[in-house]
């Protein structure tokens, strides 16, 4: 699984095999609350769970809390909207992402439009 280009401000993953649900908070700018609450909403987030229900994730569920993360707050999607992107099919998935960069990159350029207008 790729790592959404966005998600550049975030520290690099360590090639450890599991991480607890504070280093996930941390690598990933996400509050322990939320991502147990992203399991609940998410099926593709499945943490290891040992001794004491303490959750262990793996570097694909870190990857995979990243996309959510980058749908959620970096592209305004709802949690129902980016549920339905994570379990979209491949192309479907690919498609949506590059037309929602185009739109992106046409309201950053309407923006500086606008800016040079106001000027």
């Amino acid at each position: 699984m790729l790592e959404p280009s966005h998600n550049d401000e975030l520290p690099v993953i360590p090639g450890k095999r599991y991480f607890t649900i504070g280093e996930v908070s941390e690598l990933c700018a996400v509050k322990p609350h939320v991502l147990r609450y992203w399991e609940q909403e998410f099926p593709q987030l499945k943490p290891v769970k040992r001794r004491g229900n303490r959750r262990y994730y793996q570097r694909d569920d870190v990857l995979t809390i990243r996309q959510i993360r980058a749908l959620l707050y970096d592209q305004g999607f709802t949690i129902g909207g980016a549920r339905q992107q994570m379990v979209g099919d491949g192309s479907n998935k690919a498609e949506s992402l590059a037309v929602d960069l185009v739109v992106r990159k046409m309201i950053e350029d309407l923006e500086d439009v606008l800016a040079v207008l106001k000027a």
